[in-house]
Parts: structure tokens; sequence; C-alpha cells
């Protein structure tokens, strides 16, 4: 059927804003609180079993901003650069079509509104990331993702990989977005690149 869900992205994603907006504020409050302490574990676990191997240790994570409805990474942003010595960029739309630039934050750096009215740092131009943290909508346990329907994550990705460079990709997601648990039946594109994890408020979805 042409206009089932499954069929149909926009209505994908409107089902899932809506199964976001119905959250609990106190749960997500929470939520947002486990996912950043979730991650602060994963990268410096993974960091020191990197250098117990005698590799490169990430150094360089792609985060993004927070919108008001998805978790708050922001705190964590703050404990990487200020306690951590992490490197932290966050994404710049610089056309349509366009990949994603990553340009250097930190907590002194000057914010302005970007295309989608998401704050963008006007710092310097990033280091090629070790680590992009994606914002997600929906996800499947494959590590197939639903963003906003732009594409600028998906060309991103592919871009870096093209240049020889293939960052470790985190979905960060709340579990509602679970499109199995909605009953969708989700077929990625051509054009959608995989991600290598997500996490959620209620655990790993993939790892």
């Amino acid at each position: 059927m042409t206009d089932s869900i499954e069929n149909n992205p926009d209505a994908i994603r409107d089902r899932l804003k809506a199964a976001r907006a119905a959250q609990d504020p106190i749960e997500t409050r929470r939520g947002g609180l486990l996912i950043r302490g979730r991650l602060y574990t994963w990268l410096a676990t993974t960091r020191a079993e990197q250098e117990e191997r005698g590799e490169p240790t990430y150094q360089n994570v792609a985060a993004f901003w927070s919108m008001p409805e998805e978790p708050q990474l922001q705190p964590l942003l703050y404990q990487w650069v200020e306690e951590e010595g992490i490197s932290v960029s966050l994404p710049v739309v610089t056309g349509p079509n366009q990949p994603l630039e990553f340009r250097v934050w930190t907590p002194d750096t000057p914010m302005q509104a970007g295309a989608f009215g998401i704050s963008e740092p006007q710092g310097p131009v990033a280091p090629t990331p070790d680590v992009v943290l994606v914002p997600t909508l929906g996800y499947t346990r494959k590590g197939d993702r639903i963003g906003y329907g732009k594409g600028y994550y998906d060309r991103t990705l592919a871009h870096l990989k093209k240049t020889g460079h293939s960052p470790y990709a985190m979905g960060v997601a709340w579990a509602c977005g679970d499109l199995a648990r909605m009953g969708v039946q989700h077929t990625p594109m051509n054009h959608d690149y995989p991600l290598n994890a997500i996490l959620t408020d209620k655990g790993w979805a993939l790892k």
C-alpha cells in the first residue's frame, strides 16, 4: 500500500515526534542524565582500552547542541572540555545538500542561530572527528536511523568515509524512537548511512 506508514517517511516522523512529546518531563530529565552518564563511561572506557592496546585514543568528538526536545548533552560537553581535555566540535550548516562542517566548541565559543535555528559555534574548523554523535529521531536495532529529513548526517558521514575517514557514528535517541516497538517495518534508503551504535535513555539499543 503506497499510503502505509512504512512508505511514508513524513508520517513516521510525525509519529516519532508525537511519541517524544508525550514523554513525562521528569522521565526525560532523568533519561538525559542516564544518557550522559553512559556516554561519559563509554568514552572513558574506550580510550583506556585503546591506550592499553597502544592505539591512538579517541580525542575529537563531534557532538550536537541539543534542542529542548532532545536528550540534553550540554552538561557533558562542558565536562569533556573542562575536565577531560576532549576536543569537542559542533555542526555548522554551510548550505543545502552540503556535508556539515564541524567547528571547535568550548564554553567560551560565541554561538549564533544557524539555518534551522540551532545554535552553531563561531570557532575555527575542527580536526576530523574520531566520534560523531548523531541526533536520532527513530532507529532500528540494526543501526538504521531516521533523522529530520534533510540528510545532513548521511551526507556528512559518507563524505568523511570518501575522504578516508570513518569515525565511530553513535546515534543518541529516546527509547520511544524504536521503530520495531512502534510496529513500523523500516527499509533504509541507499543513501542512508548506518550507525555503529545507538544509545538511549533505556540503555544501548546497539553497541
